[in-house]
């Protein structure tokens, strides 16, 4: 984490609408026209993130990859940011892209790339400070909703779900990864800025109801007040979890229930092993927290034997042998003994874990999963004529992700393999010059969500990384 902060500090000092000012074009090798919005009409805006875009745009050999990176690594503070102070505190919201609401998911991933820079942008670290204060309002208003208005009075399109929705909400899929992140985002500003002091009152409330809805979701006694039903949802298995929006029978073994995955599909079996193992990992963080921070030895040690214990039922009902691959980690189990080999590609996923932190690239059932997943014994991988990759099943059958992609070059030390990724990336983005949700195997030009700001700021990040450890990977190759 050290590293690449330092990096992208050192860096520095060394598919949008119309509406956004964005033009739509396919990219010829002489016409890189940026479509960044005009500087007049961009959201928020970071003289860091500017010098880092120069910076590193001369590094780059390939004229049409550093204009991608040019594009798509500031789409999230051109495009996406409402910043203001509201009763004396920042205040940040941010939309996901072509969908007007904020996922406690998307707006940590959509900042994250921006972080080592905050100590030195005044502005930028009062941004990243507003999301954290607003992602508190959020997990107080309901800790089993994964995306918000930041209008109370805005009508959800999803108004005939049940339960009913309460002002604010705009969908309210319990996955544990939404809380995860929550955490993740504050504990980053924390180890960046030592600074303690948005830890307050609202903060501290939040932290507290994340654990125990995590404890809620051990079901320890075979009950959730969480359901999730929405109408005419029965031929999209999908769209709620079976069993009249309670999901299917969990063994309570110590695991977190998590009825969606972090693409807002529900899940197959209710223990969804990346966002558990993501749990860990933030459950311990926030330990540290309050252990060495806030003084609150007693919900520090809850915090910290909450992580013990599902960590040790990851190891004894989410490890198994695979017949070809050794130790691996399964996708989702049920405690009972039924697992499901597969990944996704959304983060938190399989592949991610060493990107989330939570292993180290070399650790071996990591490993073992990692290869997994990168070949066709997983359903999910796709091999077609435009590219290959991971896909996900909330695009359907067909459609590759360039998010799987990109985690796949952010998990790799092999210069073949971020190569590879990387001209993928390059012939498949249909000529726009950002990453879209996905796209269909064999056709680029048939893509998903034209504006997805998690996915183009994560390729600014995914360049920015290759940058900093294969810099002449970059330097010297047209992709």
């Amino acid at each position: 984490m050290t590293s690449r902060r330092t990096f992208i500090k050192s860096t520095v000092i060394t598919g949008t609408g119309l509406s956004l000012g964005i033009r739509p074009v396919f990219a010829s090798p002489n016409t890189f026209k940026s479509q960044r919005p005009d500087a007049a009409a961009r959201n928020f805006s970071s003289p860091l993130v500017e010098k880092t875009i120069a910076e590193t745009k001369k590094h780059i050999k390939d004229p049409e990859v550093a204009w991608m990176f040019e594009n798509c690594f500031p789409n999230t503070l051109d495009t996406t940011i409402d910043y203001e102070v509201i009763d004396g505190k920042p205040d940040t919201f941010v939309i996901t892209g072509d969908i007007d609401a904020m996922w406690l998911r998307d707006s940590s991933a959509q900042v994250w790339p921006y972080m080592p820079l905050i100590n030195d942008d005044p502005k930028l670290k009062k941004l990243v400070q507003g999301l954290i204060n607003r992602q508190a309002k959020c997990v107080n208003l309901d800790p089993y909703a994964n995306a918000f208005y930041k209008d109370l009075t805005r009508e959800s399109e999803w108004k005939n779900d049940r339960p009913e929705l309460i002002p604010g909400v705009h969908e309210r899929k319990w996955e544990i990864d939404s809380l995860c992140y929550t955490i993740r985002l504050a504990n980053e500003y924390y180890q960046i800025t030592k600074d303690t002091s948005l830890f307050d009152a609202d903060w501290d409330k939040a932290m507290h109801t994340i654990v125990k809805t995590f404890k809620t979701e051990q079901r320890k006694d075979g009950t959730s007040p969480y359901y999730f039903i929405r109408p005419n949802s029965s031929s999209n298995m999908i769209d709620a979890p079976s069993f009249s929006g309670k999901g299917r029978p969990v063994k309570p073994v110590g695991l977190i229930c998590s009825m969606f995955r972090p693409s807002d599909d529900a899940t197959l079996f209710p223990y969804l092993v990346p966002s558990n193992l993501f749990a860990i990992q933030s459950l311990r963080q926030l330990s540290n927290i309050y252990k060495n921070e806030l003084n609150n030895t007693g919900f520090a040690a809850e915090c910290s034997a909450l992580a013990d214990e599902v960590e040790a039922a990851i190891k004894e009902y989410a490890i198994v042998d695979h017949p070809k691959y050794g130790k691996v980690y399964a996708y989702e189990v049920d405690g009972y003994g039924a697992r499901v080999f597969m990944d996704d590609a959304n983060v938190p996923s399989l592949i991610s874990q060493s990107y989330i932190g939570y292993h180290k690239p070399d650790d071996e059932i990591y490993m073992n999963t990692r290869h997994l997943v990168l070949s066709t014994d997983n359903p999910y991988y796709l091999v077609g004529k435009a590219a290959e990759g991971q896909s996900s099943p909330h695009t359907g059958k067909e459609n590759i992700w360039p998010m799987g992609i990109i985690l796949r070059a952010l998990t790799s030390n092999d210069q073949d393999e971020i190569k590879k990724c990387i001209s993928m990336l390059k012939a498949t983005h249909a000529g726009t010059g950002f990453m879209h949700e996905s796209f269909h195997k064999d056709n680029p030009e048939d893509f998903s969500r034209k504006w997805f700001a998690w996915a183009n700021t994560l390729f600014g990040e995914m360049i920015l990384k290759t940058y900093h450890e294969h810099p002449d990977l970059l330097k010297n190759t047209i992709f």
